[in-house]
């Protein structure tokens, strides 16, 4: 781990404080769980943003198979 220091508002440092006794965990592990989730809300918000920009990327193509004339290719040879 490593160490790191932050400033807190005296509102933010006395809820901290009563989140710590109210869970039993160190403030520390508080801050480290809040920077945990925020992380992960941001990476899921990434990853959908590029799956939203890619989306559709196929659409319209005509170069392409036909995929249900594909779909029945593979079953008849599958009988």
């Amino acid at each position: 781990m490593v160490r790191t220091q932050i400033y807190l508002t005296e509102e933010e440092k006395n809820a901290l404080s009563a989140l710590s006794v109210q869970f039993g965990k160190k403030q520390s592990e508080l801050i480290r769980e809040a920077v945990d989730n925020l992380i992960a809300r941001h990476s899921k918000n990434r990853h959908q943003k590029i799956l939203d920009r890619v989306a559709g990327m196929w659409k319209n193509r005509d170069d392409l198979p036909d995929l249900e004339e594909l779909k029945k290719d593979w079953d008849r040879e599958f009988v």
